[in-house]
């Protein structure tokens, strides 16, 4: 029995996308599952809009969510020359022709098509081209000869069983005019190199699988099994594009979403294992299927990514959480100065709390990497006679602790809420807002014993 074998084939055209990187994980999951192998393969015959910078960032993304392919990429343009010389084998086998339609035919037929509200399908005018003169200023294209009666059939691992009439599968284009070849072709000839056991792709891929299928039947090679993975929908319910907003893998990366939650979320999205939510790495490979993968499309959900998020920061190691949060400041907020270092590693307990993202996370700790607190004009009208008594009181007695605690600062908070006649808020709020710039964030504990003591004071005497 040969090794299973999967693979994953973006092209360089652009940022890699979130559907993408779930077929990805799926098909790396499989393998890993039955001890196979997975393959990273760049299709980038399409020259004009494949770039260096995409294949970069595609291999950099993969390796983020923790998928790394197995042997060095497979990069496709390199292997042209075994497309066409499958193209002539086919020409040879009677399994495709030329075709010199001019550019105006074919254009001429799509209208007609379109007046009859019908789709394209090419007509087969040179697919027995006995009675036809051969014109000499249009360069041919392959076509491959489809089958024209009966019926095809596709036992999908993730579908079912398929059906289809051979009649809705035009001849097919295999090598253009220029003499480059197609996806159909390519993808079956890379496939087939590769002994690719497994093509698990989106369900829009269904057709393609049909004309690829006879390609594979043409040559008399031996056909993978395939499954077809129901597509991602926007929260409109349409299939997500990448003009959606959080529809690349970078849209997740930049607000702060961990690899390992990312990487569970889409697992889940469209397959499942009993009720059980949550998956580490290795259950992942351990329990993933085909056959749980669900047939219906899946919904982006953002708020579930950002529940999945804040469960993965709130139980991560706090020394490895700081280190993903300084590197991840350092690249998409601002670098982390040394003197604030100290301050935030014994805050991270804290500044955690309720973060669904790194990003909240920093925001969180911006009363501790600023200097200088900003207060908005609506919190300075909240400082009234009253808090501004409190606040001054506040410092007469925190000034006079040698070691700040927790419990000496409790004494002075309920002391002031009996002084003056007020509740936990009356005396926090004030000092909040004194200290970070908002009435909102981390608890007035917590925010008094992360600051320095002088910059405590600093800041309290501001208010006046």
């Amino acid at each position: 029995m040969s090794i299973v074998a999967t693979r994953f084939a973006p092209s360089p055209t652009g940022p890699l996308h979130i559907g993408g990187v779930r077929t990805a994980l799926f098909n790396w999951l499989y393998s890993k599952n039955n001890k196979g192998k997975f393959y990273l393969r760049i299709e980038d015959t399409d020259k004009e809009r494949s770039k260096e910078e995409y294949k970069i960032q595609i291999i950099q993304s993969l390796k983020w969510i923790g998928i790394e392919h197995d042997e060095k990429e497979y990069i496709q343009s390199r292997n042209i020359s075994k497309h066409k010389e499958i193209a002539i084998e086919l020409l040879k086998r009677g399994s495709a022709y030329k075709c010199y339609c001019s550019e105006k035919e074919i254009e001429e037929q799509k209208i007609k098509a379109k007046k009859a509200n019908m789709p394209f399908v090419y007509n087969r005018k040179w697919r027995d081209a006995k009675n036809l003169e051969i014109p000499k200023d249009v360069k041919p294209v392959i076509r491959f000869k489809s089958k024209i009666s009966g019926n095809s059939i596709i036992k999908d691992l993730v579908q079912g069983e398929i059906n289809i009439s051979n009649s809705t599968i035009e001849d097919f284009i295999i090598l253009r005019k220029d003499g480059s070849p197609t996806y159909q072709l390519s993808a079956v000839v890379d496939d087939h190199q590769m002994n690719i056991t497994h093509v698990i792709r989106g369900d829009d891929h269904k057709i393609n699988t049909f004309k690829q299928k006879q390609i594979y039947e043409a040559m008399e090679w031996k056909l993978p099994e395939f499954a077809h993975i129901p597509l991602i929908h926007s929260t409109a319910g349409k299939k997500l594009s990448k003009r959606d907003e959080a529809s690349t893998l970078s849209d997740y990366i930049k607000i702060g979403i961990l690899p390992e939650a990312l990487r569970n979320y889409l697992l889940r999205l469209g397959w499942s294992y009993k009720d059980k939510e949550i998956f580490t790495l290795e259950e992942s490979i351990e329990l993933f299927n085909l056959s749980n993968i669900g047939k219906s499309p899946s919904k982006l959900d953002m708020d579930r990514i950002l529940s999945i998020n804040e469960h993965y920061i709130k139980n991560l190691d706090e020394k490895k959480l700081y280190e993903i949060f300084k590197s991840y400041s350092e690249k998409y907020m601002k670098k982390i100065d040394n003197k604030y270092e100290k301050n935030l590693i014994n805050s991270i307990h804290f500044l955690k709390n309720k973060a669904k993202k790194l990003e909240d996370i920093y925001q969180n700790a911006q009363y501790i990497l600023n200097d200088s607190i900003q207060i908005s004009a609506d919190d300075l009208m909240l400082f009234d006679n009253l808090s501004k008594k409190i606040l001054k009181d506040f410092l007469n007695e925190y000034e006079k602790i040698s070691k700040i605690s927790k419990d000496n600062l409790e004494i002075i908070m309920k002391g002031l809420i009996d002084k003056y006649k007020t509740n936990f808020k009356g005396v926090g709020q004030p000092l909040r807002i004194a200290l970070t710039g908002t009435k909102f964030g981390p608890g007035i504990y917590d925010i008094i014993l992360s600051l320095d003591k002088n910059e405590v004071v600093k800041r309290l005497k501001i208010i006046k």
